[in-house]
């Protein structure tokens, strides 16, 4: 028993410490992007002419989103970009979301052209703003948030597809760094980097604020630190980035339709990814990046009940991919990077050995002596505590590496959340693991995530957050 528990545990610490390790800015590679472009990318903005900027369409799928709209709508018509049209995708919503894009865009009908080369439920009618003529409505027939995408994908008429939830916002810097990563021809999909928006300060564009937010919100902001600075760049340094957040994903619009566009799933952004590793497999020279001063800020829930909505849908996502994709996994499990982390990192350690440690503990409790078994609970709180704090402390770091920091206000909430993480946050997360794996084979319903309502406007610095 105990050289399984240390089997288990060494196998549990080791993925985390390669991503650790492998995301510093030692391991950067040579065209990969520099920590901190903003002043770059704005001289690049000067130097160039619109004729060099790449066409974009930003997808923003809208399903009773009445809540956020002002807050995206604002941020849409401010970005600082000439070719770029955005479309928003009511998909059947039964609150007031078409009646509320017509109030803040004025809209009138009009004839957008299709490619017709995806299928989606019906559209009804499409229209364009009459105050924004690049923002655009798309009104058709609910089909789930993939259903919409498709539309999206469908009527936009640029190289370069960007998808964001409704309540995802853009920083102005953003969209120049997506078209300077896209000036390389092997780059077909890239994700974003999302912060979280309540975390947003009003006073700079790289200092987040925990100053209005609560625990829940702060550990969120930790885990989000660790997911895009350590992770996700560990990962696309390896070839293995296997979820191109849904928040703020960025795609060449021939290859969403050479993959067929999205399925309708409970994880259209995991799914979407992995389909494009698949297209991949076949045109070697092709890559996925992750764009760091491309920076984004999404909304996320801030109740325990939302959270674990959000969470549970998030497992079974990864469930229902890993059965989806097992014969690519098992074909390519040693010879592709994204097989064998999504395989042995996500799955056998991340979500099976949830069940085997738990199982372990339990009969630890039962059969050991109390002495022996106390022995073991502080020798793993000890080593959960050192390896937690590392890891927190290395991805606030990263995070002010790339240009992001925290006021020094902030030390104690973020030294208090930090404690939570640790010792409260991660065993409720192997809950959200353990329970959502089971209830994807009998619930595999999309529970959509409640909106706060509250408007930001941080290009106003007069309403915050």
């Amino acid at each position: 028993m105990e050289i399984l528990i240390m089997v288990f545990f060494i196998l549990s610490v080791t993925f985390p410490v390669l991503h650790l390790y492998h995301s510093l800015p030692w391991f950067r590679e040579p065209n990969e992007r520099s920590n901190n472009r903003e002043a770059e990318l704005k001289k690049w903005m000067m130097d160039h002419e619109q004729e060099d900027e790449k066409g974009i369409s930003i997808l923003v799928p809208c399903f009773n989103e009445t809540g956020i709209l002002e807050t995206s709508i604002e941020n849409m018509k401010s970005l600082p970009y000439s070719q770029l049209e955005v479309l928003y995708i009511n998909d059947g919503s039964t609150d007031d979301t078409l009646r509320y894009l017509d109030e803040m865009l004025q809209l009138k009908p009009c004839k957008l052209s299709t490619d017709g080369q995806l299928s989606y439920e019906q559209v009804k009618e499409t229209y364009q703003s009459e105050l924004y003529p690049n923002i655009y409505v798309i009104d058709k027939e609910n089909g789930g948030k993939a259903d919409a995408l498709n539309a999206g994908v469908d009527y936009s008429r640029n190289e370069i597809t960007i998808t964001l939830d409704a309540d995802t916002i853009l920083e102005d810097m953003a969209l120049p760094a997506v078209n300077d990563t896209f000036n390389d021809d092997d780059v077909v999909a890239a994700g974003g980097m999302v912060h979280v928006l309540q975390a947003k300060s009003k006073h700079s564009s790289n200092r987040l604020s925990l100053r209005k937010t609560n625990m829940l919100l702060r550990v969120q902001v930790l885990d989000f630190l660790k997911a895009f600075y350590i992770s996700k760049l560990s990962l696309v340094r390896f070839k293995g980035l296997a979820v191109i957040s849904g928040a703020f994903g960025i795609f060449r619009k021939q290859v969403l339709q050479d993959v067929g566009g999205y399925r309708k799933t409970i994880g259209e952004d995991i799914d979407i990814t992995l389909r494009i590793h698949e297209f991949i497999a076949k045109h070697k020279n092709f890559k996925i990046c992750f764009i760091s001063d491309a920076v984004g800020y999404t909304e996320l829930p801030e109740t325990w009940k939302d959270l674990t909505k959000q969470r549970l849908r998030w497992q079974k996502a990864y469930i229902d991919c890993i059965i989806h994709f097992r014969s690519f996994f098992g074909k390519t499990m040693f010879s592709k990077a994204v097989s064998f982390f999504y395989v042995f990192e996500a799955f056998l350690i991340g979500t099976l050995a949830s069940y085997i440690m738990t199982v372990i503990v339990i009969v630890n409790m039962i059969n050991s002596p109390q002495d022996l078994f106390l022995s073991y609970v502080f020798f793993y709180m000890f080593w959960i505590f050192l390896f937690g704090v590392i890891y927190d402390v290395v991805a606030i770091k990263q995070g002010k590496h790339y240009g992001f920091t925290f006021n020094r206000k902030d030390g104690f909430r973020l030294f208090s959340a930090v404690i939570f993480d640790i010792f409260v946050y991660r065993f409720v997360t192997m809950y959200f693991v353990m329970y959502g794996s089971i209830s994807y084979f009998f619930n595999k319903k999309w529970n959509k995530v409640s909106r706060t309502g509250r408007k930001y406007h941080y290009k106003d610095s007069k309403n915050a957050a």
